[in-house]
């Protein structure tokens, strides 16, 4: 083999194990939550997450035996369709959201999420909808993180501020009282709008309750999911 041509697949090489040693060291650097926050996705596993059972409401109404059953047999679907790989959650397009194991009350959230084209989704706090996630192709150019499903406060978020298809977005999210406040890719998007209840809309929103990466049917992923509880008289 010429020498010129041994050089060139030298180059390559070295190129490639470059670019993989770039993306272990990215990897590595992952899930890794920043000084007061926790991680709720490890990385790793889907500890710490359950399948979702019914609503707020319907899940009240059921007695200690049978929400335990009801939770078993949506924790074995979702483990079915969410996994992980290379410290990001995958779904798979099928069942149905994934829940925190937790229920939270006053809270600072960031995290990071990517779509396909004609993607949809979005994130429930105290498991009711929601902070929007969508390409905004389908929605005549709304870009993501509204409060989709408020009918008197504000919807939609102030400016588009989504990243192009297919490249990481990433949320910060800040819930007080009945109040949200989002930063997408950190421009201000939602500034301290009430969160309506959508399940019972003659009651404000819940004081506690989990946090759901939502199913809309098509393939999404999560990572660097972390979480800083906040006290009952934060502003």
């Amino acid at each position: 083999m010429p020498a010129q041509a041994v050089s060139v697949r030298v180059a390559a090489i070295a190129l490639i194990a470059l670019a993989y040693l770039a993306n272990s060291s990215l990897a590595e650097t992952q899930n890794e939550p920043p000084e007061g926050f926790v991680a709720l996705f490890n990385g790793k596993d889907l500890s710490g997450w359950k399948g979702l059972v019914g609503s707020p409401p319907s899940r009240a109404k059921m007695s200690e035996s049978e929400l335990a059953e009801a939770q078993k047999k949506a924790d074995d679907q979702m483990r079915e369709h969410w996994s992980v790989d290379a410290g990001v959650l995958v779904f798979d397009g099928k069942g149905l959201s994934l829940c925190t194991a937790k229920d939270y009350r006053n809270f600072e959230l960031y995290v990071d999420w990517k779509i396909k084209e004609k993607g949809d989704s979005g994130i429930y706090l105290r498991g009711s909808p929601q902070v929007q996630i969508w390409d905004p192709a389908i929605s005549n150019d709304v870009g993501s993180g509204g409060l989709y499903n408020n009918q008197k406060h504000a919807s939609k978020p102030s400016v588009q501020a989504d990243n192009p298809i297919g490249a990481w977005n990433t949320f910060y999210i800040k819930m007080v009282g009945e109040r949200v406040t989002i930063k997408l890719n950190d421009t201000l998007v939602v500034d301290n709008v009430v969160l309506e209840n959508y399940w019972e809309r003659d009651k404000p929103i819940y004081e506690t309750g989990q946090i759901e990466l939502q199913n809309h049917g098509n393939t999404l992923y999560f990572r660097n999911v972390y979480l800083r509880e906040l006290p009952d008289d934060a502003e």
